[in-house]
């Protein structure tokens, strides 16, 4: 590549990308797993650098990473959650051990390259639906290693990949990344399993958030209106 459009790509990418906090740990990682999924991307189709999105199910116990794929996306990769703490049903209270359900996103002031569980970022808990309920609760992450109070740990070698295409996805100009997190796929049939569970209404509505992934292959403008999610 001649000099000068080397340097026009390398303006460019500084304009766009997001800052966010770096270690010695985290540049460390992104360097090493860069190439190989690379490679990966290349032979699914895929642009290196695309905008992520990232979907959550405590039942089967797996995250969900979808990469942007022209105007839909397309799933990547599923990893099995290692540890959550609690039980179905969405974070209400600091010190409940409750993992966050909802719809969250992710910045790049979010990302913790000092964790103390390998790598983690924030998942923005309380958004403003919780904050709506008088919802209490602080540092609820996905992170590394297998242990978890109201988190979701992926172990190191998970959080290494998911970590390294969220950071990615950052450098190439992505500011906020979504995450949405489920007790389950919400399927009709599942949602009538639980007519009886305390978070039932809650569930319901955040079913039409899924159901219109599902339908569309990207994520729903979501808002909170009247202490309500409500989708776009």
């Amino acid at each position: 590549m001649p000099y000068r459009a080397f340097l026009f790509l390398l303006i460019a990418m500084n304009a766009f990308s997001q800052p966010f906090p770096v270690s010695e740990r985290s540049r460390e990682v992104t360097i090493r797993m860069a190439e190989p999924l690379k490679s990966e991307f290349v032979t699914s189709g895929l642009t290196w650098g695309s905008p992520v999105f990232i979907r959550i199910f405590k039942e089967s116990k797996r995250l969900e990473m979808w990469i942007k794929n022209e105007k839909r996306f397309t799933l990547f990769r599923t990893y099995p959650i290692c540890h959550f703490s609690g039980q179905l049903g969405p974070k209400t209270k600091e010190g409940d051990l409750q993992a966050p359900e909802g719809f969250y996103e992710v910045t790049p002031a979010q990302m913790n390259p000092n964790s103390d569980y390998h790598l983690s970022f924030n998942l923005g808990y309380p958004n403003a639906f919780d904050r709506a309920q008088n919802y209490t609760g602080s540092y609820l992450m996905v992170h590394g290693k297998c242990v978890s109070v109201g988190c979701y740990a992926m172990t190191d070698a998970c959080i290494e990949e998911i970590y390294t295409l969220v950071q990615t996805a950052f450098e190439y100009g992505q500011k906020k990344v979504a995450v949405h997190a489920f007790p389950f796929e919400m399927t009709t049939q599942n949602l009538a399993n639980y007519t009886t569970h305390p978070s039932a209404d809650f569930w319901e509505t955040i079913s039409e958030g899924y159901r219109l992934f599902e339908k569309n292959a990207f994520p729903p403008r979501v808002n909170v209106k009247r202490k309500k999610y409500v989708f776009k």
